[in-house]
């Protein structure tokens, strides 16, 4: 079943860029087949220059192109409205991708080749995150990162400290290192996305991995499943800075590089800027406990980097030969290396020793995606999440919360509940 109602709803959301009009996928005037990449990760636009440059040496009849501006999302909104397309575009597996899947802009690229190599557990969160069931798959992811617990391997080392398993444990360790007169965590919280950081890494062992899909068909609230995961939130507060609303993201790097706190609880994406702080920290990471137990535990990871094909695109063989270039294994592992990534691809990649915590859950495919990346950004949960924080009143905040998921996201309960109602119909 699709969907083609949302072009109007969310495209139109994000008027803020205006760009030239590019070709994709056409003839150019030397004969070249011209393909078009916009991808939204900014970060990464040194590497993406290499693999244009690459490619484009090593291949006479495709002349690549690949954009990496800071405001993609907005960009491509804008060219979307204007049925401007380019013919891939690379994104992350959140509520941007769903929307782009129900506007039945994307192609199905079922049949590439490549898709038989992907890492099942990345296949079944890009499927998750389809508002309603669509045939076809719409992602090829690439890359994913990991969020849990950075940790400080030499400190943990020379005061004999045991990696935690169970939430138990680990207020545990932030008590033995509290009492060395270290703080075990620090937080950045000036920056409101970093709040999301903790709340995702709990989130996947103490509410359904489904909860927001649950709450839009009307089967379950946020103030039903979210009420256990509020509440260990608030507990981990004592641990960190006395007012860590004071510090920025960076901040919090930095501190952590110099080895100010014991602990991080951020993604791997942070890494690298940890590293430029303190090349010669000894860190590792480890999968956030938020149970009781050990059983069900599970990585929170997602899609970091993926990359679809537009339905605009003219010739859908010159792109998938663009994917086979940027999905081969040194191609990919040098992105691996470059953004201390995980790679959705199976095989045998050598991935940072930063991660060797969080190697078994990776190895065995048990990840579970982030709650954010089904959160519209209209919603600003970030900001409600630092809100709560800050004022401590749980009860407010999972009220506010429902009110506001059923505010923003009224068009896409009506849709989830009449897909409902259609199934039920014709059984």
């Amino acid at each position: 079943m699709k969907r083609k109602g949302f072009r109007s709803l969310a495209l139109t959301a994000c008027m803020t860029a205006i760009v030239p009009f590019v070709w994709g996928c056409g003839d150019s005037s030397d004969g070249k087949i011209e393909v078009e990449i916009v991808q939204y990760k900014p970060e990464a636009a040194n590497y993406f220059k290499t693999v244009e440059d690459a490619f484009n040496a090593s291949h006479d009849d495709i002349h690549l192109t690949i954009s990496s501006p800071n405001d993609a999302m907005a960009i491509l909104k804008t060219r979307f409205i204007r049925e401007d397309y380019p013919d891939i575009i690379g994104i992350g597996g959140d509520i941007n991708y769903s929307y782009f899947v129900d506007a039945d802009i994307l192609a199905d690229i079922s049949e590439y080749e490549g898709m038989k190599d992907v890492n099942e557990g990345y296949l079944d969160i890009a499927e998750a995150l389809e508002l309603v069931p669509v045939e076809g798959t719409y992602i090829l992811p690439y890359a994913a990162n990991a969020a849990g617990v950075l940790y400080n391997r030499e400190m943990f080392e020379e005061h004999g400290w045991q990696i935690p398993e169970t939430w138990d444990e680990l207020n545990t360790l932030c008590e033995e290192i509290s009492a060395e007169g270290i703080l075990p965590f620090y937080f950045g919280f000036k920056d409101t996305w970093t709040c999301l950081a903790p709340w995702n890494a709990m989130a996947v062992e103490l509410a359904p991995s489904d909860t927001t899909k649950q709450v839009n068909k009307g089967q379950t609230t946020f103030t039903d499943e979210y009420g256990e995961l509020a509440e260990k939130y608030l507990a981990l507060l004592p641990y960190g800075p006395d007012d860590p609303f004071a510090y920025s993201y960076n901040d919090a790097c930095t501190a952590f590089a110099r080895g100010e706190s014991a602990m991080y609880p951020i993604g791997s994406y942070a890494v690298p800027q940890i590293l430029s702080v303190n090349p010669d920290l000894k860190m590792d990471s480890f999968v956030m406990p938020a149970s009781d137990g050990k059983d069900g535990r599970t990585l929170n990871s997602g899609i970091d980097l993926g990359f679809c094909v537009t339905k605009d695109c003219k010739n859908k063989e010159a792109a998938y030969e663009v994917l086979d270039f940027l999905y081969a294994d040194d191609t990919l592992q040098k992105y691996i290396d470059a953004q201390t990534s995980v790679p959705c691809k199976k095989g045998s990649f050598e991935l940072s020793t930063l991660l060797d915590g969080m190697s078994e859950f990776i190895e065995s495919g048990n990840m579970t995606d982030y709650q954010d990346h089904y959160y519209p950004s209209e919603m600003s949960v970030d900001a409600l999440l630092q809100t709560f924080l800050i004022e401590k009143d749980q009860d407010a905040f999972l009220k506010n919360f429902d009110t506001s998921w059923q505010r923003y996201n009224r068009d896409i309960i009506r849709m989830v509940q009449e897909y409902e109602a259609a199934q039920k119909s014709a059984e």
